[in-house]
């Protein structure tokens, strides 16, 4: 039990292309698969209620993937230092591990987490898996952060030949059994998870996602074959068909939650295409960019959420809705606009949106309202199955105008 290292599950819920369960799994006798459930560290920004759902179902997934390999993966609930101050004292506890993500107050969280650790003489370490390129791995000829994507495309798409294979799932998981915790600990049920209870009360809004969607490890990586296989071929032609919701990839929501990796994405249109990518397939991995890009902007500029981009829109005079009449006839898709109306509704019924739909009803609210874009993107972070906070800020700031030039 002296040899025995913590995996702390966070968006990175699959067992493949997992860096930081391959390290712990090669380097340990025992291995203790953790999920600590702390939204209200992630405020002001904790999942909204199509991520939590979406959260249940994965976790699930998960769960049941570990088992039938011999492994179990505890699921507890509480102060995220806490808790694994606890684990480390019952287990003996030698290091601790897991993948890295890039919001402000994850950040902050992980860097006081991991400190702590070190004085404790825990062994430490975080991976990359969640972005193609490290944020601090790439920068302009200044040396400052990419402000327009199209260089910074090109940069990252000259240092993807370069990527290390992603790691294959383990086949056995005897190395992560069942460990008896005390009571001290606060176990969760799988099957009736608390949390549950911050979903709104209209329990048909969130139980109609599963029948659009089927979230885990195994479902994200059979969307992206069969993306890859039958639909990839038409992709810049009936992406920006809204209508055609089938053309566009539907990966977003299992890349925000860690089920499939941009990397698993590049190797797999690599593989498809023996190396040397269609033009058609070229335009597929610009978006996957995008989302790396996102992410960039969001590490160097972590007021993205909350303050434009631009600082001279900070005193950009938004109209003003008392009764907030304008904002929920847009909320519920009654604007009168049809493609703004279809849009909304798409949203509340599957979780998603079509991205240039997405477009669309984020300028009417912003251009033509002249509503803050914060409301705009507190909405979209509650109902959409794929809410990231880069893609959203970024998405938001962009079509307001006040974003990244």
């Amino acid at each position: 039990m002296a040899d025995t290292a913590i995996v702390w599950f966070r968006r990175d819920l699959r067992l493949a292309d997992n860096p930081a369960l391959t390290h712990a799994l090669a380097h340990h006798q025992r291995v203790v698969l953790v999920y600590i459930h702390a939204p209200e560290e992630e405020s002001p920004w904790q999942p909204g209620g199509a991520s939590l759902w979406w959260l249940q179902q994965s976790l699930a997934n998960l769960k049941n993937q570990i088992e039938r390999l011999g492994g179990a993966l505890q699921i507890l609930q509480g102060e995220t230092d806490a808790v694994i101050s606890e684990l480390i004292q019952a287990f003996e506890i030698s290091a601790v591990y897991w993948n890295r993500l890039y919001d402000t107050q994850t950040i902050i969280r992980d860097k006081a987490l991991k400190a702590a650790l070190h004085r404790q003489n825990i062994i430490t370490k975080s991976f990359a898996s969640y972005l193609l390129i490290e944020p601090w791995q790439i920068s302009n000829q200044q040396g400052n952060p990419y402000q327009v994507f199209t260089p910074f495309s090109r940069q990252i798409r000259a240092k993807l030949q370069g990527l290390a294979s992603p790691f294959p799932a383990p086949t056995d998981l005897q190395k992560a059994k069942q460990l008896g915790l005390s009571q001290q600990t606060e176990v969760v049920d799988i099957e009736s998870l608390p949390w549950m209870q911050a979903l709104p009360q209209s329990k048909p809004w969130y139980e109609k996602l599963q029948n659009h969607w089927q979230p885990g490890e195994k479902s994200g990586y059979q969307r992206l074959e069969k993306f890859i296989s039958d639909e990839i071929k038409q992709y810049p032609e009936m992406r920006d068909c809204p209508s055609k919701s089938e053309a566009t990839s539907n990966l977003s929501p299992y890349l925000h939650y860690g089920e499939i990796t941009p990397k698993q994405v590049w190797f797999a249109v690599g593989n498809y295409y023996g190396g040397e990518l269609s033009e058609q397939a070229e335009q597929f991995i610009r978006q996957v960019i995008w989302r790396d890009f996102s992410h960039h902007i969001l590490f160097h500029y972590p007021t993205l959420d909350r303050e434009p981009k631009q600082s001279k829109f900070t005193n950009m005079q938004w109209r003003d809705d008392p009764d907030n009449h304008q904002l929920q006839r847009w909320q519920n898709g009654q604007t009168g606009i049809p493609i703004v109306d279809a849009g909304m509704r798409e949203l509340w019924q599957t979780g998603i949106m079509h991205n240039r739909v997405r477009m669309l009803v984020a300028s009417f609210l912003t251009k033509n309202l002249r509503l803050h874009w914060r409301y705009g993107a507190r909405w979209f972070w509650d109902t959409l199955v794929d809410a990231n906070l880069a893609n959203n800020s970024q998405g938001w700031q962009w079509t307001a105008g006040c974003g990244t030039d």
